[in-house]
């Protein structure tokens, strides 16, 4: 995901006369003028054949999720860590579906190219197929997302095969899944042992046959995680899982050097916390001691 952006081929007519088709990475596909070209779900299995690496940041408002549309993110993850990163919670345990709908709805409306998954939360899908198709089609529906995330292996397969059965592409979350953090124990690496490698490998490929089109892996060591992306067809997308996975994705606070501290894994890209401080102390400075507004900021007639 830092090396390159993933790609899919120019699906134009051509003539005899006109050379076939090249691959392109995604940031680089042509498009209409004035229209980036979207990130589709087939296009995910084609960056992995073509060992293109996909990448993904969450997004939970509409400037910021402008912001990463432009820069040519593939994949926008409307993650139910909304819950720690932006509302000051401990867990995501708490986030409902009618707070995710409201931030999904501001993050599809900013995109034009990038795919937006939306996170089944807590207490949403894990009762029954049923479930959990109600409420990814609220967020297809109510909130414009264009597919849907949600925790567990074989358990949830049922839940994915019948999402997949209504025209919902399903991305898969395995190794450390928040939402079961009081049943891991905290946040603790996974898959590690013969054993529980094997059974997030099983988990892996029942997500896949049940229609997965991808497979996050959260917190599991990486030569795992690299077992786990050569097993499967569709893409993993890792976060602390290591650099053989076909994709990468952070919570974009984390990547971006919003607050003082961020998980072993990720990687601070910028400092965007300091400048925002020193943004809003000059403003402060300026304002106490009068320099704003100036004529220059004000209607003088």
């Amino acid at each position: 995901m830092t090396e390159s952006a993933a790609g899919s081929p120019v699906n134009t007519p051509h003539s005899a006369k006109s050379p076939a088709p090249r691959a392109f990475p995604m940031s680089a596909v042509p498009a209409a003028p004035g229209r980036p070209k979207r990130v589709r779900v087939h296009h995910l299995r084609e960056a992995k054949e073509r060992g293109e690496r996909l990448t993904m940041l969450t997004a939970y408002d509409y400037p910021t999720a402008r912001i990463f549309d432009e820069a040519g993110i593939d994949l926008l993850l409307v993650g139910d860590s909304i819950g720690n990163a932006m509302h000051g919670q401990a867990t995501t345990l708490a986030v409902t579906v009618d707070e995710l709908v409201i931030a999904v709805r501001s993050v599809a409306a900013a995109c034009e190219r990038s795919l937006v998954i939306a996170d089944l939360p807590f207490g949403s899908y894990e009762a029954s197929p049923e479930q959990a198709l109600a409420t990814a089609v609220r967020m297809l529906k109510e909130a414009g997302a264009n597919a849907v995330k949600f925790e567990g292996g074989k358990r949830v397969a049922p839940q994915v095969r019948m999402l997949t059965g209504a025209g919902i592409p399903v991305f898969g979350h395995l190794g450390f899944t928040p939402q079961s953090e009081n049943l891991l124990g905290g946040k603790r690496v996974q898959g590690r042992g013969d054993d529980a490698a094997e059974r997030l490998c099983a988990d892996a490929v029942a997500l896949q046959e049940a229609g997965a089109v991808a497979v996050v892996l959260e917190m599991v060591p990486a030569p795992l995680a690299a077992r786990v992306t050569e097993i499967l067809k569709v893409p993993t997308i890792g976060i602390g899982a290591g650099a053989d996975c076909d994709g990468q994705v952070l919570v974009w606070l984390d990547m971006a050097g919003m607050g003082d501290w961020a998980p072993r894994f990720a990687k601070q890209f910028g400092q965007v916390g300091t400048a925002l401080r020193d943004a809003a102390r000059a403003y402060a400075d300026e304002v106490r001691t009068g320099a704003f507004p100036d004529r220059a900021h004000s209607f003088l007639e």
